[in-house]
């Protein structure tokens, strides 16, 4: 059953109330300064919910901090329950300060404004900021502010379950950051601002466990002192509440130790997006990764310090998957705590624009493209009138984050060749992409995806030659209907497998005219919901689970209203597709599958018209072709012509496409 069906059925039996999303409590909003106040607008309802914003600088270093002024270009933190001038700094023990004049920071119900001072620089012009917000939520966040007693106590929250990491930071006065982690003794804590151990102190959490309902206190200053002032934040652990079936987790505190290689691998049963980690063992930075800075299968990770006021660095220890995070080369044989918050979004897709975006354009140096969504997966070309190929770049291998022009991995969708690396990319922000210089003066075509339950998803795994058993995880949540291989390490086809043809049969590649094949290859009828299952033959065409090769996969499947992964026949006459859309396809792939063809796509970018329709093949450097009328609007999909060749409508032929409303 598709999941918006599943919905519908559990709301008509009781199962209760509007769903909550990742999506709707947490987001990373990369932004640049521009000197006054900008509005982030990332959804997020803080106005009416209350929850923490914190902002850092990534391309400037923080001052160091000399008197009771927090310094410019830090990590700042303002909550709702706190007068919105009152930052505080991770990097420091001082105290809040709200003597900045011009700085503020309004939440919203959908976001936040931010604004720029002399002392503390949240908007600096020129200056690169990532920002994450975090919202009240039961099973997820919380924030809670109190006074002092000087004794023994405990404090109320609201997080409807019990806490997996408190953060506490005096207000009126200096204080170091306590964290209280479910991984650490009730009578251990570390400091956030301080690359530290672990460390033992009975005073801080009184030597009592939190529960679902307080936590508790002794009387050092840090926590508790007579007439001081606290705020804490709270992130729960493991506790459901969020998804379409209310059970499904969105935040994980846990620890993990590293082999005698500094390697690990944490199992938290879905793909994270922010993690902050640290080690517990013996000294050593906080670190801090998000996916829309940058998480890479090929390392490059954007890493910031919580406890350091320094500028972004790059690291080369951490790895996604569908079901969690590894660390690689990293300090061997330590233990570390960290918390991850899960990837988004995790409601399925009815609305087919927030997930695609075609665009058609000549790009001119700075020139802001807006999709309305992070991208995942973008197919360009540099060059509709021109012989010059498609090319494929993805947020999971590395993407430019950073306004200038900087080589990014790509691959080519009309060859076989590896993975490369080239100035071909953009900068990719929260909502589209900006033209960098090394792109500009181009008739350029641009086709956006982002990664959606019961849409589409994007897999990056590395090969082991087993011959039947190896499986790998994937996060569509439904059955994929078109996988799309490619291996990233060595020279190889873009095998292409729809599982719907035949148990052992396999699309032939995409870059590649030829018919479909067969070969129990891919195994994919065994894939499921959660798995792919990916097989290796000696000597065989197929290359998905070469031992060591580092391969990426994009899944497909049908959502309603949204996409439609489909085949169909022939006729050599006009012939209706009807995909269940309610106002026609802006996005057509055809193959042909029983015979020779080429990957025609069709997008309204360029035009879905009762005319000519621009068309460009995935699997050819060829120019695009404007003066053929082979596909025409229909509501419901779209309309093969009389006039379309072979390749798309011959009598009896079949073919496979993929639609997107």
């Amino acid at each position: 059953m598709d999941p918006i069906s599943q919905a519908l059925m559990m709301g008509a039996a009781g199962s209760g109330g509007a769903k909550t999303y990742v999506e709707d409590v947490f987001s990373t909003w990369l932004y640049t300064g521009n000197g006054s106040t900008q509005t982030i607008t990332n959804g997020i309802d803080l106005s009416g919910k209350g929850g923490l914003v914190w902002i850092k600088s990534r391309n400037i270093a923080g001052s160091a901090q000399v008197d009771s002024l927090i310094p410019q270009y830090n990590h700042f933190l303002f909550d709702t329950l706190r007068t919105n001038q009152n930052a505080l700094n991770t990097a420091s023990n001082f105290g809040q300060d709200s003597t900045w004049g011009a700085l503020y920071l309004n939440f919203l119900s959908t976001g936040f404004n931010v604004g720029n001072a002399s002392n503390i620089y949240t908007n600096e012009s020129a200056t690169t900021y990532a920002s994450w917000t975090f919202r009240k939520a039961e099973k997820f966040f919380d924030v809670c502010t109190w006074s002092g007693s000087g004794a023994n106590r405990t404090i109320s929250h609201n997080l409807g379950s019990v806490p997996g990491c408190i953060i506490v930071k005096r207000t009126n006065t200096t204080g170091d950051w306590q964290v209280y982690h479910r991984s650490l003794a009730n009578t251990e804590y570390m400091v956030l601002n301080s690359s530290a151990a672990k460390a033992t102190g009975a005073t801080r959490w009184n030597s009592t466990t939190p529960t679902s309902t307080v936590f508790s206190l002794g009387t050092d200053a840090t926590v508790n002192a007579s007439g001081g002032t606290y705020v804490a934040y709270l992130f729960a652990h493991d506790a459901g509440g969020f998804g379409d079936s209310g059970n499904d987790n969105v935040v994980s505190c846990g620890s993990f130790t590293t082999d005698g290689s500094g390697n690990a691998t944490v199992t938290l049963g879905w793909e994270p997006q922010w993690i902050l980690t640290k080690r517990s063992s013996d000294s050593g930075n906080w670190i801090l990764v998000d996916s829309m800075r940058g998480i890479t299968t090929g390392g490059n990770d954007a890493a910031l310090r919580p406890n350091t006021s320094g500028a972004e660095t790059s690291v080369s220890e951490y790895a996604l998957s569908a079901t969690g995070f590894s660390l690689a080369g990293g300090d061997s044989s330590s233990t570390f705590i960290y918390i991850a918050i899960r990837r988004g979004p995790m409601k399925t897709p009815t609305d087919a624009t927030k997930v695609f975006y075609p665009d058609a354009v000549n790009t001119s140096a700075g020139q802001q493209r807006t999709t309305g969504f992070p991208v995942d997966w973008q197919i360009l070309r540099n060059g509709r009138d021109l012989d010059v190929g498609n090319f494929g770049v993805t947020r999971l291998t590395g993407v430019s984050t950073v306004d200038t022009d900087q080589t990014t991995p790509f691959l080519r969708t009309y060859d076989t060749s590896a993975q490369s690396n080239s100035e071909l990319t953009r900068y990719w922000d929260n909502s589209g992409y900006k033209i960098t210089a090394a792109s500009a003066s181009r008739n350029a075509w641009f086709l956006n995806f982002r990664r959606a339950p019961g849409f589409f998803d994007v897999v990056a795994y590395t090969g082991d030659s087993n011959t039947s058993t190896t499986t790998v995880a994937h996060g569509l949540t439904v059955q994929p209907e078109l996988m799309i291989f490619k291996n990233r390490s060595a020279v190889g086809g873009w095998d292409t497998y729809v599982p719907s043809n035949a148990s052992n049969y396999y699309l032939t590649r995409l870059n590649s005219t030829g018919a479909q094949l067969v070969g129990d290859i891919s195994k994919s009828n065994a894939s499921s919901s959660t798995v792919l299952k990916v097989g290796w033959l000696s000597g065989n065409v197929s290359g998905i689970n070469d031992s060591g090769n580092n391969y990426i996969a994009y899944l497909f499947a049908s959502c309603p209203g949204v996409s439609k992964v489909g085949n169909y026949t022939g006729t050599g006459t006009t012939l209706n597709i009807d995909c269940g859309f309610t106002a026609g396809a802006r996005f057509v792939l055809i193959k042909r599958t029983d015979s020779t063809g080429d990957w025609y796509v069709w997008d309204t970018a360029r035009g879905i018209v009762s005319g000519n329709d621009p068309y460009l093949l995935l699997n050819s450097t060829a120019a695009e072709v404007t003066n053929t009328d082979y596909i025409d609007p229909l509501s419901s999909g779209f309309q093969i012509s009389s006039t379309a060749p072979a390749a798309i409508n011959a009598n009896g032929g079949s073919y496979i496409y993929l639609s997107i409303a």
